[in-house]
């Protein structure tokens, strides 16, 4: 039996939720596959997808992204599709239970935070977050900046 090839495993970036992470305290992060269209596939390996608006839910059972913005496909014709349309989200069942828990009792929100080729596939890091509020955010800013003015001052020594 050959040994699989070290690149298989590399994730190949698509698109980046930078605002996720500053708007939101992330719990728990969980990779889920993605239903697509060939159309919207195509799209992807040009880089044309935005997460910036999107965010889960759950309904019936079933995990959905909503707001997704995948641009068209420049040679789709009348077979493009919805760059915003729900995508349904495929998550194991005893995931989807504890995220529903979560998401109504909590009170917390299903960010996206990555969009990425894994072997192929399509798959999206999905953060389970609760929301900060103003002075949270500006206390990491200030933390982000001293650690930046720390390691500018160990480089130049």
């Amino acid at each position: 039996m050959a040994k699989p090839d070290p690149t298989d495993d590399a994730r190949k970036l698509i698109a980046r939720n930078k605002r996720a992470r500053h708007d939101y305290e992330i719990l728990e992060t969980w990779e889920a596959g993605v239903v697509l269209r060939g159309t919207e596939v195509k799209a992807l390996r040009e880089g044309r997808a935005n997460l910036t608006d999107a965010y889960g839910i759950t309904v019936e059972g079933e995990v959905f992204l909503l707001n997704l913005n995948i641009g068209a496909y420049g040679m789709g014709n009348q077979f493009n599709h919805d760059p915003t349309r729900s995508r349904k989200l495929l998550l194991h069942r005893k995931e989807i239970r504890r995220l529903y828990g979560s998401l109504e009792r909590q009170g917390l929100t299903l960010v996206p935070l990555d969009l990425y080729f894994v072997r192929g596939k399509v798959k999206v890091l999905l953060g389970l977050g609760r929301g900060k509020k103003a002075h949270d955010k500006r206390e990491d800013l200030k933390k982000k900046d001293a650690d930046r003015e720390i390691a500018r001052a160990l480089r130049t020594r």
